[in-house]
């Protein structure tokens, strides 16, 4: 009764295109198109019931009986209020006579029937309801994958990016889960309360209820609409917020060009900007929080107010009992009380429905080119013939823009056709029309004679293999990313495209051999080596259509040498398209074709070709050649100039090879400097093991948060004298009462003056809510938000400039960046911002409660004090259901997420590859853990919840029979037995919420130990270190002397042993220059 008044105030607290043509104007207006869209969409809901629509027969079972538990549960209060009306009839008509203990203990008998009961009802409904969210909540995470992983290319170029859509799958699935979950059963369960009070209430006195029912509205009305306002606040901050995180991924995505453009400042920048605006949104989303939740309460103690004048009014002249007024007072409480708690879940509800309509939507969009459709051609075989007749075509995002006008080309079956042009011709344009990642406005796109439209897509793609320029790998096992070419691949399969494709000597040299992990993005291996996997997925899957999209223009010239040979075996018998950077890869096509502007300007071979000196395809290699023999010229003289000391030290034939850190789709560039010797000889060193354990971070001491707080000790000084007046508002609200039940047995006239001055009492204290509650909020919301904006800079500022190298370890990925500063951040804040406040709330109605109870009865305060950690047991667990499990969800997830990222950062891979069915295998077997804790912790909380209700309702009985025995003896007054009962409850209260902080409080250390460890990292080569030497100018000479290195996230690989290399100025041109900028 008193708990849940108590908890109510505190409960309430893609892969990117490849064009080279695209535009930084093009893509700005592109971002403030989604903007107005997502603006658009936030006022946006689907109907409730349209939540539950993937709700299946086990889901219906379970919310029948939930709903089942939650009514029972509901209407436990409302029955205890009928006891509690027995109780003080019991006390008040015999406080003076030997039957008090008889009439009492009678009375307790039946509150541990009741709890008995109850207990049983509240395990049903949380379990049931828990259990069902989750089950839900992964089958809507999964459709909505499978829907992205169906959707054409334009919807990735228009509609939508990585990172939002892991942002739906990670925040807005929980929030979906929080409406149709655990929030369910609560609202259930507040309703049942709410109508079996005012039903009981009639009952026992419908003319004081009827009186009481006035402010009823108004109580709605204010919760109504502080739940629309914070709705709408963090809307506006999640939005915020959300721009930041984006800064995040795409600054550490691109961490190499970002330091090697020195663009830190700049990504600082972009990031500070959007948190300010998360910080406004916050700071206003605590004041009003705080505003509505005074405004409920004030209301709620002026409805009292007048209950208690009305109540004496009605003894005196009705004849009402004293516990009959109780009784109606203390059933329309908690009814009320009820209405008022029901506002998170209503706020719960609402922003699940909002989430759900971006979410929804995209799982009912069905595509111009689905992946999924079952329909079209299937043949035995195809021949390969390819024909594009007077094609017109512009990109979806760019329609403005016309590639191709009128554009035709045909490629015979089993020859090999080389597409030739400078960047942004429409080259690789033709690549995704063969491949149908996109349909031309006009004209047809023929395979055999039969307009691709016509075939089944997931069959026509099987008969198509891409090797794009850069190669897209997964972060699982070398074995696993071969076998996306083929659905149930054998490992002699996969090792035999392994060997087609030069793979399997590097492959074999690895401590895991097949079973190697890539990494994110492939960031274990060299260019090189990543490119030869691509192609051994491409040789498995044995295509009759083979597209070599720039595959070797990225490597260095004896990678491109290898990956050639490999592509040259592969290439046999097929009909081949090469998209080609270098002309000497092309010589051999049976048909070159010179594309400018879209436009095929010259079509032969290169024989024909080469005999008009004036013709496009001659002035391209006439270009090429005179860059090739400069470079040759430097190249030469540059060896001579080399010490032979520096060949003698290379004591073992050596490759410089690049572990790239970076994500996304930025270029990833291999290099090597060959002085003629094999390509991919590893030097294992013995004393370095293959990967290194992750060191924990070490605990911070608490101290060190608050350091980071101090500016802030003003706000939070004035924050913590609210808290306190905050605090011993409910402690006096339990005197206030105790008094008014013993107002109710005095002599009428007595009963008349002391029941106004009492009701005026309560006005009072609903006015000390209205000025205590929303200062509280305001000032730990303004130092929390403070908090979480200098931690979230201070960090991003230091991740970006580290050294490159450290990006290499797995757990400094963008994902598990971007998580911590998101995630340890938030629960930062939540320490300082919402605990804090509450603690010293919760410390001070604690010592209010215990004063108040010792002085009125310090033996019957003892005996409760030895029970007061079940009600404590109660308030824990009750608390820490009404938080919910949301961010313990979204950790177990990030693992599946990581698949969801993965899959759709490289969606052209995943769609020409027909991948969908694997990757939705894949992430449904990552999700499947988490899914399983989520339904052991419904089933844990459920029985904690039962259990804790009988433990309730135990110590009441206790509490009161005691207080019989007490007032029997002439120990103390029935009205000292009901002061001691109220102020202890308050107190106990206090005391398990401030408990319930607890794990936050482990949570907030171990958050704080992750970022501290961000912070005090060193940086090896620190970009923002202003010491050391400048000059005016830099000639450009470069020495290398002496050598030795290997990967950080590599170090059984030796790169270079005791490398020594001179380089003149304007003398040699080294492919790759990773070394040089300091990475």
């Amino acid at each position: 009764m008193m708990s849940d008044m108590m908890r109510h105030e505190n409960g309430l607290q893609d892969e990117e295109l490849k064009h080279d043509e695209r535009t930084e104007q093009e893509s700005s207006t592109k971002v403030e198109k989604r903007e107005k869209r997502q603006q658009k969409e936030k006022v946006e809901t689907v109907p409730y019931h349209k939540l539950f629509l993937f709700a299946d027969s086990t889901d219906i079972i379970l919310m029948v009986v939930g709903t089942i538990g939650a009514i029972g549960n509901g209407l436990g209060m409302p029955l205890m209020t009928l006891l509690f009306g027995e109780l003080i009839d019991s006390f008040g008509n015999n406080q003076f006579g030997s039957d008090v203990v008889k009439q009492v203990s009678k009375v307790c008998l039946k509150f541990v029937y009741l709890g008995i009961g109850t207990g049983l009802a509240a395990f049903l409904q949380v379990t049931c309801w828990t259990v069902t969210g989750e089950r839900q909540a992964a089958r809507i995470r999964g459709l909505y994958l499978k829907t992205i992983l169906r959707q054409d290319i334009a919807f990735f170029d228009k509609e939508t990016n990585t990172g939002e859509v892991i942002g739906r799958m990670s925040g807005d699935t929980l929030l979906i889960q929080d409406a149709m979950g655990e929030k369910v059963g609560r609202f259930l369960q507040l309703v049942a309360t709410f109508f079996g009070g005012f039903v009981i209430a009639f009952i026992k006195g419908w003319l004081l209820t009827v009186v009481m029912l006035s402010v009823v509205p108004l109580v709605a009305a204010a919760g109504a609409t502080m739940a629309f306002i914070i709705g709408m606040m963090a809307t506006r901050g999640q939005s915020a917020y959300a721009k930041a995180s984006h800064v995040v991924e795409e600054t550490i995505g691109s961490i190499r060009t970002v330091a090697s453009f020195t663009g830190e400042k700049q990504a600082v920048s972009s990031y500070k900007k959007f948190l300010a605006d998360a910080y406004q949104s916050g700071v206003h989303e605590g004041f009003v929080g705080g505003m509505g939740l005074g405004v409920v309460m004030l209301v709620m103690f002026c409805g009292y107010a007048l209950s208690v004048w009305f109540g004496a009014k009605m003894i005196m002249e009705k004849g009402y009992s004293a516990g009959a007024v109780v009784n109606v007072f203390v059933a329309v409480l908690n009814a009320s009380m009820s209405l008022g708690q029901a506002s998170p879940s209503i706020s719960a509800f609402a922003a699940g429905q909002a989430a759900a309509y971006k979410m929804f939507q995209t799982i009912e969009r069905k595509p111009e080119i689905d992946a999924y459709d079952p329909n079209g051609k299937i043949l035995e075989d195809i021949h390969g013939e390819i024909h594009l007749r007077d094609v017109y075509f512009s990109y979806p995002a760019r329609p403005e823009e016309l590639i191709f006008n009128g554009f035709s080309l045909h490629i015979p079956s089993g020859t090999t056709a080389a597409l030739v042009g400078q960047s942004g011709s429409g080259k690789s344009t033709v690549i995704s029309l063969i491949e149908r990642f996109y349909d031309p406005q006009a004209g047809e796109v023929l395979i055999d004679g039969t307009n691709v439209k016509e075939f089944q897509l997931r069959w026509i793609r099987g008969k198509i293999g891409l090797v794009s320029q850069e190669p897209v790998l997964f972060a699982s096992s070398i074995k696993d990313n071969i076998a996306y070419g083929k659905e149930g691949a054998m490992v002699e399969e996969i090792r035999a495209a392994a060997e087609l494709a030069n793979a399997a000597k590097f492959i074999d040299k690895l401590p895991q051999g097949l079973d190697t992990m890539v990494g994110e993005h492939g960031t274990q291996l060299s260019g090189g080596q990543k490119q030869r996997i691509a192609i051994a997925r491409a040789i498995l899957k044995d295509p009759r259509i083979l597209l070599l999209d720039e595959a070797t223009s990225a490597l260095d010239a004896e990678s491109e040498r290898i990956v050639q040979e490999a592509l040259d075996r592969i290439m046999v018998n097929r009909t081949t398209v090469i998209v080609a950077h270098r002309l000497s890869t092309v010589r051999n096509a049976d048909m070159i074709a010179v594309i400018h502007r879209g436009k095929m300007v010259e079509k032969g071979t290169h024989v024909e070709l080469t005999k008009d000196p004036e013709g496009a395809y001659s002035q391209l290699i006439h270009l090429q050649e005179g860059n090739k023999e400069s470079e040759e010229t430097r190249d030469n003289q540059n060896k001579r100039e080399l010490s032979s000391e520096s060949f003698t030290k290379l004591s073992q034939r050596q490759s410089l090879r690049r572990s790239g850190s970076s994500m996304g789709n930025s270029s990833r560039h291999s290099f090597s400097v060959s002085f003629g010797l094999p390509i991919g000889v590893n030097i294992p060193d013995p004393e370095l093991e293959y990967s290194q354990p992750q060191e924990k971070s070490p605990e911070v001491p608490l101290r060190r948060l608050a350091s980071l707080n101090k500016p802030e000790i003003p706000v939070l000084l004035i924050g913590c004298v609210a808290a306190i007046a905050n605090g011993t508002i409910f402690p006096i609200f339990g005197v206030l009462l105790s008094s008014v039940i013993k107002t109710f047995f005095k002599p009428f006239p007595e009963m008349k003056k002391d029941s106004k001055f009492w009701a005026l009492m309560f006005v009072t204290l609903g006015f000390g809510s209205l000025l205590a509650i929303p200062a509280r909020s305001y000032f730990f919301a303004m130092a929390g938000s403070k908090l979480i904006r200098r931690i979230r800079l201070i960090c991003f500022e230091k991740v970006i400039n580290m050294e490159v190298g450290w990006f290499d370890e797995p757990e400094h990925s963008s994902g598990a960046i971007g998580a911590r500063l998101s995630a340890d951040a938030a629960s930062v804040r939540a320490l300082v911002g919402d605990a804090l406040g509450l603690l010293v709330q919760n410390i001070a109605t604690a010592l209010a409660g215990l004063i108040i109870a010792f002085v009125a009865s310090w033996q019957l305060a003892f005996i409760l004090l030895v029970l007061v950690p079940l009600i404590g047991i109660n308030g824990y667990i009750q608390m820490k259901f009404m938080k919910g499990s949301n961010a313990d969800a979204k950790m177990m997830y990030e693992e599946a997420s990581q698949v969801a990222n993965d899959a759709v950062g490289s969606i052209r891979t995943v769609a020409s590859f027909c991948a969908e069915e694997k990757v939705m295998e894949l992430y449904r077997k990552k999700c499947e853990g988490p899914m399983q804790a989520g339904i052991r912790q419904g089933l844990i909380s459920g029985t904690g919840f039962g259990v804790s209700f009988f433990l309730l309702f135990s110590v009441y009985a206790t509490n009161f029979y005691a207080g019989a025995r007490f007032v029997e003896a002439g120990k103390a007054s029935f009205t000292d037995v009901f002061r001691v009962f109220f102020a202890l409850t308050m107190a106990s209260i206090g005391i398990s919420q401030s408990s319930s902080l607890a794990p936050d409080s482990n949570k907030a250390k171990i958050a704080t130990a992750s970022i501290f460890s961000i912070i005090d990292g060193k940086s090896k080569i620190d970009p923002s270190d202003e010491f050391g030497d400048t000059v005016d100018s830099v000639k450009g000479e470069i020495q290398i002397r002496h050598v030795s290195f290997k990967y950080p996230s590599r170090p059984d690989i030796q790169i270079f042993r005791d490398l020594s290399l001179t380089i003149h100025s304007g003398k040699v041109k080294l492919k790759g220059f990773i070394y040089l900028l300091s990475f």
